[in-house]
């Protein structure tokens, strides 16, 4: 048995959101993405289209998800292949930590990133941190579940410390825009900061 048995509901994200998904990253002309936790597939199947309908060169997708197979016997990887998404993604089957650092290394650059993956807040803020030097400057960090409170104060530290500003997305998901240059703040510039009252 899964040790996720039952949780579609709980994971899966709904339809809508995953069209504010597709045409976030359509009206971004996004044609690089990596996403974190992969789960069912849905969100990764609107990634895809939205890929599609930016072709216009090297087009990727990079999936990171180290329970795919183990939790969801590769359920959303199958139904990529099935869309015939296989050519323009990968699949990462490794924690976000790793994979992202190791990404960093490489020197690889996405358009845009959609976060749905861990909900524990030191693992959010490894996404995010990493993210940040992986998605191009001015580029789209999308992120589900910010009404939770590990992930909305991770956000949170993002926002009030480096500049990260909010875009207007319908459903649940919330856009951030990057800074147009990836600055490093000396420490004596950290803010404080809560998250916002849900």
């Amino acid at each position: 048995m899964r040790p996720f048995a039952d949780d579609f509901a709980r994971v899966g994200l709904p339809r809508a959101d995953c069209d504010a998904l597709r045409d976030a990253l359509i009206a971004e002309h996004a044609r690089v993405v990596i996403e974190v936790g992969l789960a069912y597939g849905g969100s990764a199947l609107a990634i895809g289209e939205a890929l599609l309908r930016n072709d216009g060169g090297r087009l990727l997708h990079v999936v990171i998800d180290p329970f795919q197979a183990s939790s969801y016997a590769n359920v959303g990887w199958d139904a990529m292949c099935e869309a015939g998404l296989e050519s323009t993604s990968r699949l990462i089957a490794e924690p976000s930590s790793i994979a992202l650092a190791r990404l960093v290394a490489d020197g690889f650059v996405a358009d845009a990133a959609f976060v749905d993956g861990s909900h524990r807040f030191h693992e959010v803020v490894v996404d995010l941190y990493y993210l940040r030097k992986l998605v191009r400057p001015g580029g789209l960090v999308i992120l589900d579940d910010t009404d939770v409170a590990s992930v909305g104060t991770a956000l949170r530290y993002f926002e009030v410390n480096l500049d990260w500003k909010r875009e207007p997305l319908a459903g649940r998901l919330v856009a951030c825009r990057l800074p147009p240059e990836l600055v490093e703040p000396p420490f004596t510039d950290f803010r404080p900061f809560q998250p916002e009252m849900l």
